[in-house]
C-alpha cells in the first residue's frame, strides 16, 4: 500500500528482514530498547505496508525545519545525494526525543539544537564525506521521532564515527531517550 504525498516530501519505509539492498553489519542499542534482529535492510519509496518483515520504520523528509537561511546556503552546495557508488557504507539511526523536549516551545529547541549544541555548523566540516537525510516518524505514530540515514565511502568511515561521538556529546542529546545505531554496507 503506497501513500499519496504532497510536493516535496518524500516518504520512506525501512525494512528489515532477509532481503535487501543493505547487509545489516550490526544493531546497537545507544539508549533504550534496541531493534529485532534482521540480516538485511530495504529503503523503499513511499509509505508500504511491509508484513513479512522483521521490523519496518517509516518516516518522511521534506522541507527542512530547524535550518535557518544561512545554514541552508552553506549547506546545499556541499551535501552530497544518496546513492553515490563510492558511498558503501551506510547507517540508520532511529533517535526518539524525550516529553520535555517536545514540550519546550519551538525557539527553545532551536536554540538548543544549533546555539548550544551547534547541530548544523559543527557538522558542515564532515560534508560532502557523509551524505544525510532526515525523515521525520513523530507524526506518523511512529516509535521514533526521527530516521536518521547516512552514506559514506568506507575510507570515511572514522569520520562518520568522529561526527556521531561530537553529536552525541552536545546538550542536545540529553533529550534522546532512544537511539538504535544500525551500521550497513552494500
Amino acid at each position: 500500500m503506497t501513500e499519496s504525498h504532497r510536493s516535496g516530501m518524500t516518504p520512506a519505509t525501512f525494512t528489515a528482514g532477509n532481503t535487501g539492498v543493505w547487509r545489516i553489519d550490526s544493531i546497537r542499542p545507544i539508549s533504550g530498547e534496541s531493534l529485532g534482529d534482521a540480516q538485511r535492510l530495504d529503503v523503499r519509496a513511499g509509505i508500504v505496508s511491509a508484513p513479512d518483515a522483521a521490523w519496518s520504520l517509516r518516516g518522511s523528509a521534506g522541507h527542512v525545519r530547524y535550518v535557518e537561511r544561512a545554514e541552508k546556503t552553506a549547506l546545499d552546495p556541499i551535501s552530497p545525494w544518496l546513492g553515490r557508488a563510492e558511498a558503501s557504507f551506510g547507517a540508520l539511526i532511529p533517535i526518539r526525543k524525550s516529553d520535555a523536549w517536545w514540550a519546550l516551545p519551538q525557539d527553545e529547541r532551536r536554540a538548543i539544537f544549533e546555539a548550544r549544541s551547534r547541530h548544523i555548523q559543527d557538522s558542515l566540516p564532515y560534508l560532502p564525506r557523509v551524505a544525510r537525510r532526515l525523515y521525520h516518524a513523530r507524526e506518523l505514530g511512529e516509535p521514533f521521532d526521527f530516521l536518521t540515514w547516512f552514506e559514506f565511502a568506507p575510507e570515511h568511515a572514522a569520520a562518520f564515527d568522529e561526527l556521531l561521538a561530537l553529536l552525541r556529546s552536545r546538550e542536545e542529546w540529553q533529550f534522546v531517550e532512544r537511539e538504535v545505531e544500525l551500521r550497513l554496507s552494500r
